[in-house]
């Protein structure tokens, strides 16, 4: 083991001729190691990454690198280092400092740059754990989650609910063993904030009875008193859709064109079938599947409804991607059924109910609802009888879905009680001509009426 070598001034050795010797041919010259002594100057070993040494004359470890310098050198270094560890303590997760971390707004997709801080699902003082929401944060689409990149106790929340957020702001700070963080009771503040200051009532005769309000006019309004009423900002999804279909009246031109549809053998068909459709495929046969599978072949036999007009150009696309209209707490979506051409009844049924379940829950991704070459919107469940849907752009067609009611129909001579629907296609009369808006819903009613009929491919 090499030792501590040492130099004093009258040995006549110059410093260089010591630092010039191979470290591998130094030799201890004793067995045992000597005691550091105060001398005029010495030569020892520094060590890098020993970390915290109590004293100057610890041996080197095994596998570290060995210099010989000056010890005036080696206090400036070994200054320099603890600096150095002092300064990068704050951003280590493993030290006491460390023991804070931040959660940032998510990246929220390609087409999306900001959002609002809708509500914080949190607040200071409370427990979380890794990949809990902490806050959601509304976008022209969809609503997402900030969760918690650590589990540990809500110290402080940085934002503030309805702020325009981007991907990285950061929204709350979380102390992982939870020290600092204390429990924030925001109705309690905002009471103290509200309530007048407390003063003592003045007692005293009234000098006399107020006089009474004057009466309006017989021409002037009566507006109803603002106390109530309520103002509440707009969600980013209700300005979203609210744009996008005022968008759609500017651009379109709009027309709607209806029909009717006796229910009677779609109706009958999924009451023979269900039970054995529900054991086979693990969901139940419902009646949209039916509509999807007829605007499919209504779409193949007049492609210029799956069509979009680009600039002076028309866009033929040869494949159907359906989306489906939901409806949710928070306003409507639309997510998409891709390469419906290719699903059988059961894969529609299956990606319909896991679309509108995310879409309910909050957690449909924007990819799910991008693109879309043509559009279905059922108001019956509602209970709508007739309506005029609008287009979703930026496709060229919307096929509205209404409530079933019996209605007296003449069948084969007699008048009889039929399950009856009225279904509507608007369309963009730019591209569309009536026509073709005709033989599409008569395609769609001939389908519906007479399932056999997509088995048959008549």
């Amino acid at each position: 083991m090499l030792g501590v070598l040492r130099r004093k001034a009258a040995s006549g050795a110059s410093s260089a001729s010591v630092y010039g010797k191979s470290l591998y041919k130094l030799k201890p010259a004793v067995p045992t190691p000597r005691p550091c002594s105060a001398a005029a100057e010495e030569i020892i070993h520094y060590t890098r990454g020993f970390g915290g040494a109590r004293t100057f004359c610890h041996l080197p470890l095994a596998g570290h690198m060995t210099t010989l310098m000056p010890k005036r050198e080696v206090l400036g270094i070994l200054q320099q280092d603890v600096n150095m560890q002092i300064w990068s303590r704050s951003f280590s997760s493993s030290t006491a400092e460390g023991d804070i971390v931040e959660a940032v707004v998510p990246f929220m997709g390609e087409s999306i740059s900001d959002g609002t801080l809708a509500t914080f699902l949190k607040k200071p003082g409370d427990r979380v754990e890794v990949d809990e929401p902490i806050a959601q944060v509304e976008t022209d689409k969809v609503t997402i989650d900030v969760n918690s990149p650590e589990a540990g106790v809500i110290q402080k929340l940085i934002a503030k609910e309805g702020d325009t957020v981007e991907p990285g702001t950061k929204v709350a700070i979380i102390s992982r063993s939870g020290e600092g963080a204390t429990h924030v009771a925001p109705s309690d503040d905002k009471a103290s904030e509200r309530a007048p200051p407390e003063t003592t009532p003045t007692v005293g005769k009234p000098k006399g009875s107020p006089a009474p309000p004057p009466k309006p006019s017989a021409t002037e309004p009566q507006l109803p008193p603002k106390d109530r009423e309520r103002r509440v900002p707009m969600t980013r999804l209700r300005k979203r859709v609210a744009t996008r279909l005022k968008d759609s009246q500017n651009t379109f031109a709009l027309l709607t064109t209806f029909n009717e549809v006796d229910m009677t053998n779609l109706m009958k068909l999924r009451s023979d079938y269900k039970d054995a459709f529900f054991e086979k495929h693990g969901v139940k046969l419902g009646l949209m599947s039916g509509f999807v599978k007829a605007a499919i072949s209504a779409l193949q036999r007049q492609p210029i409804v799956n069509a979009v007009i680009d600039g002076d150009d028309i866009i033929y696309r040869d494949y159907v991607d359906i989306s489906i209209a939901v409806g949710t707490p928070k306003g409507l979506v639309v997510p998409v059924l891709r390469n419906a051409e290719r699903m059988n009844f059961a894969e529609v049924e299956k990606e319909i109910n896991t679309l509108a379940k995310k879409a309910n829950d909050g957690t449909i991704s924007i990819d799910e609802m991008a693109g879309g070459t043509f559009t279905i919107s059922n108001g019956g469940v509602y209970g709508s009888l007739l309506s005029t849907p609008i287009i979703n752009p930026p496709q060229s067609a919307i096929l509205g879905m209404h409530s079933i009611v019996n209605r007296p129909m003449v069948v084969g001579g007699a008048i009889v009680p039929r399950p009856m629907m009225y279904i509507a296609l608007t369309y963009d009369h730019r591209l569309i001509d009536g026509r073709e808006a005709v033989f599409f819903l008569g395609r769609i009613k001939d389908v519906v009426e007479d399932p056999r009929r997509l088995l048959l491919d008549v």
